[in-house]
């Protein structure tokens, strides 16, 4: 039995993402900068996978800045300006870190993982020029009112101008953990900036993008060769980049049908675990929340334990996220949803994917079942 249970932190290639990409590795090698025939042929298949993925969010292709995956995206988004941000306290640690080298906010969000429109707006300051607000969360699942905190975006822009504050203020989105399943036409969701990453919707790892709106005046974080515009030298990666659009093409195309099938799969495990266990404690929305997670904690059980234990029986689940889990720190996520230690330390993230079945589903409720029904005899 070999079951994957933690496609949040990464997910495998597509087949047919790395059979769109071959040629590049190899037979069409050539850099899209060069003059000859055959790179300029390069060239345009790479500014059209770009066009792909633009009009998949609903932007062109001129407004994407591609990059080493998403923490580069962010890093370039919070870069744009000086002054004030605000975030929230259940942000990715490349946001949280991002914006802690800058002054800013960090809103606290409800026991559900939410955050409310009223304390985004109390935090915006005269000098504030970046709201910034996941998608999706990583670890518990929660989806945010992105469209609704663009109204109060729009609303403080309105206030400025009528005060005659000049100071720009914009609304960024880490759109990783919420892409394949989720809408991210960002006229829709009313962002200015949006940070996409290959490597969560079966494409190539350290491939990724920022959508920033013309109005947006970003400044490049790695200088060189010019490409990109000049926001990101370096020669292009084609290959990961015509694998990206690839990748989002597919989930785009299958996006429905496949929500549809991970929730029914989720509810399934969700039930079965909280039935065995009535005193397990189950993290995230009950109704905004990825159809692809499941938060759930045994209360006074190691999770770690319970992490190697189910590895040991081919069951592969994370505590949290892998950035939290590679520091062996306490999830700031479970801290900022009020979770008591002894709870959050008996944590397990269960996130399926597009190879899940429901076989996967029943051996891993059977894993689970057996491997913390002995925690709780070993503790006692």
């Amino acid at each position: 039995m070999n079951v994957y249970m933690d496609y949040a932190a990464a997910t495998p290639l597509d087949p047919e993402v790395l059979a769109a990409m071959k040629p590049y590795f190899s037979d069409i090698f050539y850099n899209p900068s060069s003059p000859y025939a055959p790179a300029v042929k390069v060239r345009r298949d790479y500014e059209q996978a770009k066009s792909t993925i633009a009009s998949i969010i609903g932007a062109k292709s001129g407004e994407l800045t591609m990059t080493a995956g998403a923490t580069e995206s962010i890093n370039l988004a919070f870069g744009a300006y000086e002054g004030h941000i605000v975030t929230t306290t259940i942000e990715h640690p490349a946001v949280i870190s991002a914006a802690k080298l800058h002054d800013c906010t960090l809103v606290e969000v409800d026991p559900k993982g939410r955050v409310n429109l009223d304390d985004i707006e109390k935090a915006i300051r005269p000098d504030t020029w970046l709201v910034s607000v996941g998608l999706a969360n990583s670890e518990i699942g929660t989806i945010q009112p992105i469209s609704k905190i663009a109204t109060v975006i729009e609303k403080t822009r309105a206030d400025r101008l009528a005060n005659n504050n000049k100071t720009p203020i914009y609304l960024h989105t880490d759109a990783s953990q919420g892409a394949g399943q989720l809408d991210l036409h960002v006229a829709r969701l009313g962002v200015d900036m949006m940070t996409l990453n290959a490597g969560k919707v079966y494409g190539p790892k350290q491939v990724g993008c920022l959508y920033a709106a013309r109005s947006v005046r970003l400044k490049p974080q790695i200088v060189g060769g010019g490409q990109e515009a000049g926001l990101r030298s370096g020669t292009e990666n084609v290959a990961g980049v015509i694998g990206m659009a690839r990748a989002m093409t597919i989930a785009y195309e299958r996006r429905d049908s496949e929500v549809r099938r991970l929730a029914e799969l989720r509810d399934i495990l969700q039930k079965a675990l909280a039935e065995k266990f009535p005193d397990s404690v189950i993290s995230g929305h009950p109704k905004h929340r990825l159809a692809s997670h499941l938060h759930i904690a045994f209360p006074g059980i190691d999770g770690e334990r319970l992490v190697f234990g189910l590895e040991s029986r081919g069951v592969l689940v994370a505590t949290g996220s892998a950035c939290a889990a590679n520091k062996g720190t306490r999830s700031h996520v479970l801290k900022a949803i009020g979770l008591e230690d002894s709870v959050a330390d008996g944590s397990l993230r269960l996130t399926i994917g597009k190879h899940t079945t429901r076989q996967d589903i029943d051996d891993a409720i059977k894993a689970i079942s057996e491997v913390v029904s002995s925690e709780a005899e070993r503790t006692r």
